[in-house]
This record gives structure tokens, sequence and C-alpha cells, in this order.
């Protein structure tokens, strides 16, 4: 069952299936750079899909995205330190660790640039830092209901909720997830230190259901989902009639967007 709440503006998906399902088919575990990773790869001749899962997700977030993808196109997604397989590690859990790890992670897996990056929910948060920090690394950016700069700032700060709300979120965000939420400001302050993604495609997928939601956090993390594209000038925005878990929720619609994505990039480099 998904218990769905919302804290600090994200909407924190509680999927408690996810701890008692199996894994992708190709998924494995393995030691790279002293640690191990939990991945599933796929390999052909083309540009490499990379994802990154959300707070407190792992890989099966992208059960009904990737064996349509993964077909006849080079795709990543892993585990992050602490998650599934993946073994903790000892660096703080803020954007800059996050983005450097995956990046020798992808060079460890002979994965070379440019990709194509697709981050849900925090995720995408850490996929923006990625695309902003190294955009020549980057040949497309896919934001799915993504985590704004933002998001703890405002009505969306955890000071400002109820004490349920804040006593939830110390129950059920616990490891590697309370570490990474708690640096998630200065994430947010990473990437808008950085000049804004120019001259690359970026997709801004956002869930439709939330902003029916009338409260003042509601309102406020709904003007924050309506604003990333504003981040992003030349973005398109693309509203989905779905909740928080769109890849879960509406798998196709990523599906198809990575598809045009893929399109576009080949356009670019054929001129």
């Amino acid at each position: 069952m998904k218990i769905k709440f919302f804290a600090q503006g994200i909407t924190f998906l509680m999927v408690a299936f996810l701890s008692g399902c199996a894994s992708l088919p190709n998924s494995t575990a393995e030691k790279i750079n002293n640690r191990q990773v939990e991945f599933a790869l796929t390999q052909h001749n083309t540009i490499p899909v990379v994802f990154e899962n959300g707070l407190g997700g792992r890989i099966e977030w992208w059960k009904e995205v990737l064996p349509q993808i993964s077909k006849d196109t080079t795709t990543f997604v892993y585990n992050r330190p602490g998650y599934g397989k993946s073994d903790p590690i000892s660096t703080p859990r803020d954007g800059s660790h996050i983005v450097e790890e995956l990046r020798l992670l992808l060079q460890s897996k002979g994965l070379k640039p440019p990709y194509i990056l697709v981050g849900h929910s925090m995720g995408g948060l850490y996929m923006q830092l990625f695309a902003r920090r190294y955009p020549d690394e980057i040949s497309a950016l896919i934001l799915v209901d993504s985590t704004h700069p933002n998001q703890l700032e405002g009505a969306g700060a955890l000071e400002k909720q109820s004490l349920w709300v804040r006593g939830i979120v110390g129950v059920m965000v616990t490891g590697s997830a309370k570490e990474e939420l708690n640096l998630l400001s200065q994430t947010g302050r990473e990437v808008l230190s950085l000049p804004t993604l120019q001259n690359k495609p970026v997709y801004v997928l956002s869930a439709t259901e939330p902003m029916q939601e009338k409260s003042t956090l509601a309102d406020d993390a709904n003007e924050k989902r309506k604003d990333i594209a504003r981040l992003y000038p030349n973005s398109k925005q693309i509203w989905v009639d779905s909740g928080h878990g769109i890849p879960l929720e509406k798998p196709e619609l990523v599906i198809s967007v990575i598809r045009e994505a893929q399109t576009q990039t080949k356009s670019s480099q054929d001129k």
C-alpha cells in the first residue's frame, strides 16, 4: 500500500511494496571503487540514459520504464549509498558528493558522456546539479516531478509544519534518506549558484493531482512545481494526470519523453 503525505513541500511516497518486491531482472550488486553498488545496466550503441531515484526510492521505481527503453538503449540505474544492496558511505549526502559519485560510477562502467539524465523527485534535484555543473556532458535533462532547489524554503520549511507531520518525517525518513533530507537546502543552493542549462533539451514532467490540494503547504509546493520550468528557459513542461509517483503511475509518458529527447539529440548531432 502506498501512503502519501506532504512534508516541506515534498510528497513522500511510502512505498512499502518496494521493500518486498523483486529487484529489476538485470540488476546486480558488485564491488565498484571499493564499495558494493546495486545497479542495472543495459548496453547498446546509443547515448546512455541515466536514472536517479527520489528520496528513499530504489531502482524498482523504474520497473515500468526500463524494460521498454532498455530494449534498444544503453541505460543505467542504481541505488545510492545506503539504499537496497548499496553499501552506506561516510561522505556527506549532499548533491555535490552524490553527483561526483555517480560520475565515477558511470566512468567505472565505461559509460562515456554525453548522457540523457532522468531524475524523479529528489533525484531530479541531483540531476539538475549534474547538468548545471557539467553541461558539456549532457545531451538532455528530464525532470520527473522534481524537487525544487528552494523546496524547503518559505512555507515548505520543516519547522513550519505541524508536530504530526514532523513526527511522521522523523519516523519514516531514516538512514541515508535522512542525511540527504538534512542537506537538501544545501544541495538546492549548489544548484542555484550555477548557471542554468543552456542550448540543451529540458523536459519538466509535473503531476496534476497534487495541484488539487488546498492548504498553505500544498499551495507552496505547487507554486514550486510550476516554477521549476521557469528555472530552465525554453524547457518543455508537460502536465501529467498522476500523483507524485509518475514513473509507476504513468510510465508511458516518461518513456515518450525519453524517446523525444533521443530524437531531438540525434537531430542536433546530424546537423
